[in-house]
């Protein structure tokens, strides 16, 4: 029953193991400790919205059988616009994805220490372990590791969101009662920006054109998407959930919490927790450069697999560069500080043009539905809106 239930499970759990990172522990943390259940319901929005845009990239991956970077490549007629875009892409997701690897790997660091005290060779430790995965360049291999590490992140999470007795109407009513003002916004915005990632949707178009290759999976295909997006949406409430246990203390990210939590249910919840956090670091860790490596090959035209040596240098380069910066304990905070400005400008772009790539002939009978544009019109105002905010933010305007 359990092998029928997971056979077409895949592609879309690596994007819950991207998004649920070391950053999204830390804002979820936060967003549980300052406002209690009150935000649950952005995260609810969050899921709606990465369920409505990972689906349109999967389609388009399926039905055309190449990821985002080729198609806009071989879509996009001006010359200007195509070569435009295919820069800020490459801006926002690989030199992004470079300066946020050194975070993924701090993060899984964090639960190492927790759990057996502060190392200095942790951050090469995980590193070895994402680069052993990722050279081995067997897909299945990497989609059960990344599956069990999603499990692990979510018995961990929800465990610890249980332990605490959650209060279930507050619960409900934080799911269903959007609260907004002027103190909670830029939580919000965290909440929704640490969820729908622009490098994901690029790299489950890549992997679902590499599962699959009939329109007759279109099926798996969004019960895959489905099932993946709210497991991590679920694990990212089960951590505002346990965060809510420590409102008015000074939390400052899921580590505090992790520690915070074992006067109060003892040993095992901080242990459990870190578990979560270190399993969260490696996933993350993991998927970054794999996502900045497929977006790589697609905007640059370059042909091969996973085992490519063009591919694997990308990685390479990512992974070396995060463990380098985690190792030093050195925060590149130009090169995030400008990875955030053009993911701010790429992520409504993006959104905007796979609306528009799922309209067109190309897709055929798979064209967005009228329901479907309106959902998706929907989610790219949220984009535009989560785009300027960031942008605000990033320039102390906010």
């Amino acid at each position: 029953m359990f092998h029928r239930i997971f056979k077409n499970i895949g592609p879309a759990t690596l994007i819950a193991a991207a998004f649920v990172g070391p950053g999204t522990v830390t804002l979820c943390t936060l967003a549980g400790a300052n406002y209690g259940y009150s935000l649950l319901w952005a995260m609810l929005l969050s899921i709606f919205a990465t369920i409505i845009l990972q689906e349109m990239a999967a389609r388009l991956g399926l039905i055309t059988g190449q990821g985002l970077p080729e198609i806009l490549r071989s879509t996009i007629s001006n010359k200007f616009i195509r070569v435009t875009l295919i820069a800020l892409v490459l801006a926002a997701i690989a030199v992004g994805n470079t300066a946020y690897e050194a975070g993924n790997l701090s993060g899984g660091v964090l639960g190492l220490n927790i759990i057996f005290g502060e190392q200095w060779y942790f951050p090469l430790l995980l590193g070895t372990i994402a680069f052993g995965l990722l050279y081995y360049g067997n897909y299945k291999v990497l989609e059960k590791v990344l599956i069990t590490l999603v499990v692990i992140m979510g018995i961990s999470f929800i465990a610890t969101a249980i332990a605490i007795g959650p209060d279930m109407h507050q619960i409900f009513k934080g799911l269903f009662t959007p609260q907004i003002n002027s103190k909670n916004i830029l939580a919000i915005v965290g909440l929704i920006g640490t969820t729908v990632v622009p490098y994901n949707l690029f790299l489950h178009a890549s992997l679902v054109s590499e599962k699959w290759s009939a329109s007759s999976d279109l099926s798996a295909v969004r019960k895959d998407t489905i099932i993946s997006v709210v497991l991590g949406g679920l694990v990212s409430m089960a951590i505002i959930i346990a965060a809510t246990a420590l409102q008015g203390t000074d939390v400052s990210g899921g580590a505090a919490l992790a520690a915070a939590l074992e006067p109060i249910y003892g040993s095992w919840a901080t242990y459990v927790f870190s578990i979560g956090i270190l399993a969260a670091g490696i996933t993350s860790a993991i998927t970054a450069p794999l996502a900045a490596a497929y977006v790589v090959k697609g905007c640059l035209g370059w042909k091969g697999t996973m085992k490519s040596g063009s591919f694997r240098a990308v990685w390479m380069f990512i992974l070396c560069v995060g463990i380098i910066f985690s190792s030093i304990g050195l925060k590149p905070l130009e090169i995030i500080t400008f990875a955030q400005i053009a993911n701010g400008l790429l992520l409504p772009i993006i959104a905007v043009l796979l609306l528009w790539l799922v309209n067109q002939k190309l897709l055929g009978l798979f064209q967005n539905k009228t329901w479907q544009n309106i959902m998706a019109a929907a989610v790219i105002i949220i984009a535009v809106l989560l785009g300027a905010k960031t942008l605000l933010k990033v320039f102390d305007l906010i």
